[in-house]
């Protein structure tokens, strides 16, 4: 059995309040896997500091010098939850044979990274982290979660129902997700897209160690309305559909009105007119508003700017150093 290098991909913004715990908790569990020859000792937790404006990154210097299995990832600016964990997956995906993405809150039951490794050992390229329950979120929350789920399936998008982004991938399959170069990512839906072997793993998931949650209800719902228009046009059907129901009920009208007005019961109504005019005027300026974010969607992705840039790279170069070393001592070796 060859035993895979694993790094543990930790997205963090404004995180110094849960960094030494996610660190000892993390370290943990990769010692213990090294300790069943599960992975290699070469394994590593990457931080990817997605521009913080608290000590994240100072915190995550000082544990790099102390912790032999901790580095980090400093993005030159914020680029969001997304893209963060991207750059994470992009450069942990060159020196490893499979990659785990966890958030930096300790909600996500990391007891489970082991179930994780042996399916990974089993041949899956993808293994999916699935909460059994939402019993620890508001009803709020744990309704329009589910509406999200249910509604992306019905727009036509394949997600994994309650899956977010704590997931495995192979080397493979981020070689394959590296082939995805939209701007506009919703990772839960390209990462369905890649295929190969998958299969999902269910935990039950924690309450915030500390800390405040980066996802208030602003950001999910803009976090949804990218994934429902980056991933399907079945929007704008809905509204062509319904211009066709309101034309044909507007035909119906007509109609009627031609047949009062014969009838000679024709009368003014200015109620009618009214709700009319507002109800088509607002059903209007919808629609161009749809349209205009496909379109701006376009735009984006036209101008083909870098998603994210890196302002210092620890794991890179340290993993270049251990590759240096290591052939060094090899050659050392053979001339011995």
């Amino acid at each position: 059995m060859n035993i895979p290098v694993l790094t543990i991909v930790v997205p963090c913004y404004n995180e110094e309040e849960v960094l030494h715990e996610t660190t000892k908790q993390l370290s943990e569990v990769i010692l213990q896997l090294i300790k069943e020859n599960l992975i290699t000792d070469k394994s590593k937790i990457l931080f990817v500091d997605d521009g913080s404006r608290d000590r994240t990154w100072s915190i995550i210097e000082e544990l790099n010098g102390v912790h032999p299995y901790v580095t980090g990832l400093k993005l030159a600016h914020n680029v969001g939850h997304q893209k963060a964990l991207l750059a994470g997956l992009e450069i942990a995906g060159k020196n490893s044979n499979c990659v785990i993405s966890i958030d930096a809150d300790l909600q996500d039951d990391i007891s489970v990274i082991r179930e994780f490794i042996l399916k990974y050992h089993e041949g899956y390229e993808i293994v999916y982290g699935v909460r059994k329950s939402r019993e620890t979120d508001t009803f709020f929350k744990r309704a329009t979660a589910q509406g999200f789920y249910r509604f992306m399936q019905m727009m036509g998008v394949n997600v994994v129902y309650n899956h977010a982004d704590y997931r495995l991938m192979s080397k493979r399959a981020l070689e394959e997700l590296s082939r995805y170069k939209e701007q506009n990512l919703f990772l839960r839906g390209i990462v369905s897209l890649i295929g190969l072997k998958t299969t999902e793993v269910y935990y039950d998931r924690k309450e915030r160690f500390a800390g405040e949650s980066k996802y208030p209800l602003k950001k999910m719902l803009s976090f949804a309305f990218e994934g429902i228009t980056s991933f399907s046009i079945a929007p704008i059907r809905l509204i062509t559909l319904i211009g066709f129901l309101s034309f044909l009920f507007s035909i119906c009208v007509g109609i009627y009105a031609l047949v009062i007005k014969f009838m000679g019961h024709a009368n003014t109504g200015w109620t009618s007119l009214m709700v009319s005019i507002w109800f088509l005027g607002g059903l209007l300026l919808m629609s161009v508003g749809l349209i205009g974010e496909y379109i701006g969607k376009i735009y984006e992705e036209t101008k083909g700017r870098p998603r994210f840039a890196i302002e210092t790279d620890l794991y890179s170069n340290e993993m270049v150093q251990s590759e240096t070393g290591a052939r060094f001592n090899m050659i050392r070796g053979k001339k011995g």
